[in-house]
């Protein structure tokens, strides 16, 4: 029998009844209207079965000659080639459920909302960078080789600190997918080393009184949005972390005891921390309770009250004023706080340092603890606060905090 070319696969053409075109071996082309379907007629236990392999074009002649080829070696060692097509049918559906980029939606899904540019930032990566080259791999199939390569690709464009960020969420989805029964083991923890390592980089920050001072008379007449305004107003004030700030809840701010109560969840730290309020600091939040006091959030979005502000909220009121991304961002007034309250107010570090939300632990190895320094941490916030209304008026007599205690 003449074997099919594929120029005559290629040519043939639908009758008026549906033909064959033998290829050897019971392989043949079936031929119709509605198009072109490559079939293997064999016998399996004194039964006349046919095996479907697939449609032309999409099947080219050489690929139905492979497929072929594994159904008659199927044949040969006792398996029927259908059941081993329903077995690789079914692998593959298993494989795809439990891909990596099913897995990693499902832990999202779990992990919830945090925040808006987090939560988009997020997605961005893992639709980017992780789920065209790993998504469809089956989660228990991938090695360590295979997130290397993956990750490699984000440095090679000089990505390096996506590259790690990479690393760590590639990490968290097959940490779930460990304990929820569909991996092993997570590869990630063979790769420590193997990416180059990013170039520390710290947020620009005013550090200067003779600096500090003009930021705070234009921050003093910067108008916008009251929700803006405020949050503006607050950032040098409390100095917590911007995500705090922006997700700040009506119900934290406790008028009475003169303090802010974040819970753990929103901590850095996985710990509740608790921000002393100036007088300054209450007078803001009062007027801006008045105007935003019956929704839940005490900075909500401009777009809905269901949401706070945007990430980028203080960020532009910055920019509007005239201060670049190399001057000062949303986070430096961390830094701005840290420097001047230690060098400048000679506070005790571990004051600040709780004050920050950092994991500080005593000398005997107690963690942070909320509660620890409150008293004093209210005096340092309401000195912070009259401090920064010196710089802003031009006649600050705030006097550093070890001299007051010397005289």
């Amino acid at each position: 029998m003449q074997k099919l070319t594929a120029t005559a696969v290629k040519q043939a053409k639908p009758k008026s009844k549906a033909y064959k075109l033998w290829d050897g071996g019971s392989l043949y082309l079936l031929v119709n209207s509605q198009g072109k379907y490559w079939r293997y007629d064999y016998r399996f236990a004194d039964k006349r079965k046919t095996l479907a392999i697939g449609v032309y074009p999409d099947i080219s002649l050489k690929v139905a000659r492979d497929k072929h080829q594994d159904a008659r070696e199927n044949l040969a060692n006792g398996i029927d080639p259908n059941s081993a097509k329903q077995a690789q049918k079914a692998a593959h559906q298993d494989a795809l459920a439990n891909s990596f980029e099913v897995i990693a939606l499902e832990w999202l899904q779990k992990r919830g909302a945090k925040s808006e540019g987090g939560d988009k930032r997020l997605n961005r990566l893992l639709q980017k960078d992780l789920f065209p080259f790993i998504g469809k791999r089956s989660i228990a199939e991938i090695t360590s080789p295979d997130l290397l390569k993956t990750l490699r690709r984000i440095e090679s464009r000089g990505a390096v600190d996506t590259a790690h960020r990479a690393k760590q969420i590639a990490a968290m989805v097959f940490r779930y997918a460990v304990a929820t029964g569909r991996a092993e083991r997570d590869p990630s923890v063979d790769l420590k080393g193997a990416l180059a390592q990013p170039t520390k980089t710290h947020f620009k920050a005013i550090t200067e009184p003779n600096e500090v001072a003009p930021l705070m008379v234009a921050i003093r007449n910067y108008q916008g949005s009251p929700a803006v305004m405020a949050a503006l107003k607050l950032s040098p004030l409390l100095f917590c972390r911007p995500g705090e700030l922006r997700h700040l809840e009506w119900k934290e701010v406790k008028f009475k005891q003169t303090r802010i109560e974040l819970p753990a969840e929103k901590m850095k730290i996985g710990e509740p921390h608790i921000i002393p309020l100036a007088t300054q600091a209450i007078e803001i939040l009062k007027e801006l309770h008045l105007i935003t006091g019956r929704g839940k959030y005490v900075f909500p979005s401009a777009r809905g009250a269901s949401r706070p502000l945007s990430d980028n909220g203080v960020r532009t009121a910055l920019r509007t004023l005239g201060y670049t991304n190399e001057q000062i961002s949303p986070h430096g007034f961390r830094a701005m706080a840290r420097t001047i309250l230690d060098e400048v107010l000679n506070f005790p570090l571990d004051w600040i340092e709780h004050q920050l939300a950092h994991a500080v632990r005593d000398p005997n190895g107690r963690a942070y603890n909320r509660t620890k320094h409150l008293s004093q941490r209210q005096q340092m916030m309401q000195t912070w606060a009259d401090y920064l209304d010196g710089l802003a008026s031009g006649n600050n007599n705030v006097v550093p905090f070890r001299s007051s205690v010397n005289e």
